[in-house]
């Protein structure tokens, strides 16, 4: 099963969800504050397992939120984003060089994110 870890950034907090393996599935945006983002972990444990829209195709048929969005970034790259139902970009991965490893790492969130644990990741003591 995987987890949350919320972690404190100089600007807000952000999650990263971690596999079994401890291995980061996908990273939150920035949150103003802890309750915001432990929230947005709540949202993904919601919405985790929407449909897949895979907008690199020439002709994609759009579908309703909640949903993953697979794109090619800049660089040529596979991501996926996860909206909410409110049309709200809730989660983005990392760039991945193939759709298939794209595919696994949305794969990933599905199965990872519905029963994970919420932490907090203790602040480093100086």
């Amino acid at each position: 099963m995987g987890k949350f870890i919320i972690k404190k950034t100089n600007t807000g907090f952000v999650f990263h969800l971690k596999a079994s393996n401890m291995q980061t599935v996908c990273t939150s945006q920035v949150y103003a504050s802890l309750s915001s983002c432990k929230a947005g972990c709540e949202s993904i444990k919601k919405n985790c397992e929407a449909a897949v829209e895979d907008q690199t195709l020439q002709k994609f048929e759009p579908i309703k939120n909640p949903k993953y969005e697979i794109y090619l970034d800049k660089a040529g790259e596979y991501r996926f984003r996860l909206k909410a139902s409110n049309g709200e970009n809730i989660l983005s991965s990392q760039g991945y060089t193939t759709k298939a490893a794209c595919k696994n790492g949305i794969a990933s969130v599905a199965k990872n994110a519905p029963g994970a644990d919420i932490e907090k990741e203790e602040d480093e003591k100086k």
